[in-house]
């Protein structure tokens, strides 16, 4: 009984922990980019510590994976900026994922059916997200950040899966063609690891 009480208690720390590594994390994130956020047509939801890019028009040409020059520009203030702080001493080993997120609307030119629109937009989400790993891996100049960025900095193409519906809960097709870079800790691996101690004993 007294152990398993422990390991209540241990995964309520662990939970506390992390709750307050996500919100020293926004906060941290937050000042470093809230003069960029309006120009780069970006926002940073607190909840998932997400980085999100809006404006498709500035990301990459209609079906095209290449990067625009604006975007590449972005990228070029907002990475490293970006790792430096995701992979310092006081995160980095809290921190499970990088995921750099593509997402597009759910059409794909008129004539598409759905499954089809689904599949190209599934492989056009997945080149743009390579493209944009590739141009972020190349700004980082420090040795150790670059090699912690490859193990940790990961592309996932997700085409329609993940739509942004308004109030009426009709696709906003402008608002779901966008690039996120959502920050995953290990809380939930830590939770895991004490629950499958908890019921070896």
């Amino acid at each position: 009984m007294h152990n398993v009480q422990r390991s209540q208690l241990n995964v309520k720390k662990v939970a506390v922990a992390y709750q307050e590594l996500q919100t020293d994390l926004y906060l941290e994130l937050w000042e470093e980019f809230k003069e960029d956020l309006s120009n780069w047509k970006a926002v940073i939801e607190k909840e998932t510590l997400t980085i999100r890019f809006e404006e498709p028009e500035v990301l990459f040409g209609i079906g095209s994976s290449e990067l625009s020059e604006k975007f590449q520009m972005i990228l070029n203030d907002f990475f490293p900026r970006y790792a430096s702080i995701i992979s310092s001493d006081k995160y980095r080993n809290n921190i499970e994922e990088i995921r750099i997120e593509g997402h597009t609307s759910s059409e794909w030119n008129g004539e598409s059916k759905e499954m089809e629109a689904y599949f190209n937009n599934m492989r056009l989400s997945q080149n743009r997200t390579r493209s944009v790993l590739k141009h972020c891996l190349g700004l980082i100049k420090e040795p150790i950040i670059l090699a912690w960025s490859q193990q940790h900095v990961t592309a996932n193409g997700l085409s329609s899966s993940h739509l942004i519906k308004n109030n009426e809960g009709v696709e906003d097709k402008q608002k779901s063609r966008r690039v996120d870079f959502r920050t995953k800790t290990n809380a939930e691996k830590k939770v895991v690891e004490i629950i499958e101690r908890m019921e070896k004993i």
